[in-house]
């Protein structure tokens, strides 16, 4: 009997607990523009003391000085600004381009980039190839202000890819045009022999 009373008592003082554990997260608070009229002026947000400053924001808030993040906005103002591809075009850039491309394009554009990749498969509208006439023509901007703005039914990317990721990207559709339209003459011998085994092996 002393063993159940005792047990009981147990529950009570956890169950206790747990209630006051609760107290502590939802604690008593006005929301936000919510009247209070146990504050002065009867409001929950009270106005910024006279002759305050607003803190700083973003990447140049890091020190008082502001140098943290100059370089980062430099580097983002100058690839927003580009109307044309502003980074040597080289594997580590080709890399990181058909990384993001994999994540953020081939979905709809396909691998390929012709327009038929997995979700388009499955009802979504198709987006136009990369190796029609129209857009082998487009400039290079094109390509990146789709991405930062979105086009048709393509939401904007800006939030999800930054603005050297997206010409990277860029740079990536340009050898993914190349790799569709490139003259199999310009090609090394072991590559067009490579290239004429399998057009052989299709043919069969």
């Amino acid at each position: 009997m002393k063993l159940v009373l005792l047990l009981c008592a147990a529950a009570c003082v956890l169950g206790g607990c747990e209630r006051a554990m609760h107290d502590m997260y939802d604690q008593p608070r006005y929301r936000r523009m919510q009247p209070a009229p146990d504050l002065e002026g009867g409001a929950s947000v009270l106005p910024l003391p006279q002759g305050s400053v607003p803190r700083a924001k973003g990447p140049l808030a890091a020190t008082s000085s502001a140098r943290v993040g100059v370089a980062e906005e430099s580097e983002t103002l100058r690839a927003g600004q580009a109307q044309a591809m502003p980074y040597r075009i080289d594997m580590p850039l080709l890399q990181l381009g058909r990384e993001r491309f994999t994540i953020y394009c081939s979905p709809c554009h396909s691998p390929a980039g012709d327009g038929d990749g997995r979700v388009a498969q499955r009802g979504f509208p198709h987006p136009p190839s990369y190796h029609i006439d129209r857009l082998r023509k487009a400039p290079d901007r094109h390509f990146y202000d789709v991405m930062t703005n979105g086009y048709g039914i393509m939401y904007s990317y800006a939030d999800r890819v930054a603005p050297r990721e997206r010409w990277a990207i860029v740079a990536y559709i340009r050898a993914l045009q190349l790799s569709q339209h490139a003259d199999a003459a310009g090609l090394p011998e072991d590559a067009r022999k490579r290239l004429q085994a399998a057009q052989e092996t299709k043919t069969r």
